[in-house]
């Protein structure tokens, strides 16, 4: 099936959507013409973290240390699943958590923005927030962790392949494409 989002279309979100995958997929980015197509809110759980806490991510690790993070990581996301139908764009670790994984195929649909390594470094590699990158090789390191996250990613509920010709728009189609393989998920008004 092929879905052009420019066409004027009303659709219905049955379930949360959280995109999931490596940093440099396009989670903001797809997330949040995502959420303009689908004319549900667009949420961050990295932004929610940092509102409620007044710090930044960054911060938080420092003072309080991962485990402490992602304990209100997990919190945030299963307050997200309780609410309305939206678009939930999930930092790149929040999947490894079995009980995130467990949550969101409870009460959402996870998506895996499914982009090749070579993407991926295109992406990041001139982008110097990202700490899990400031190592000596980070073009090595973001190789690790793609082999390790990849067969976590690979659990979720749907996977949306990107294709390095794709813009924003075509991406923001195959994710509707594959979303709208599920009925349960996502349907056309009638």
């Amino acid at each position: 099936m092929s879905i052009d989002h420019s066409m004027d279309k009303s659709w219905v979100l049955h379930r949360t959507v959280v995109l999931v995958g490596m940093m440099g997929s396009g989670k903001t980015a797809i997330g949040r013409t995502l959420s303009q197509v689908l004319d549900v809110p667009f949420v961050d759980s990295d932004a929610e973290i940092e509102a409620a806490a007044n710090a930044s991510i960054s911060e938080i690790f420092a003072k309080s240390g991962e485990p402490f993070f992602r304990d209100r990581e997990a919190e945030v996301i299963a307050r997200l699943l309780q609410s309305e139908p939206c678009i939930l764009s999930t930092g790149g670790g929040a999947y490894l958590a079995a009980r995130n994984r467990a949550a969101i195929s409870r009460s959402g649909v996870a998506v895996w923005l499914d982009a090749d390594l070579e993407l991926l470094w295109e992406r990041v590699r001139h982008n110097d927030t990202r700490p899990l990158l400031r190592t000596p090789d980070p073009r090595a390191t973001l190789g690790e962790i793609f082999e390790a996250r990849a067969p976590i990613y690979e659990q979720a509920d749907l996977r949306a392949t990107a294709d390095p010709k794709f813009s924003i728009d075509e991406m923001t189609d195959e994710v509707l494409r594959v979303l709208a393989t599920r009925a349960d998920v996502l349907e056309l008004a009638v």
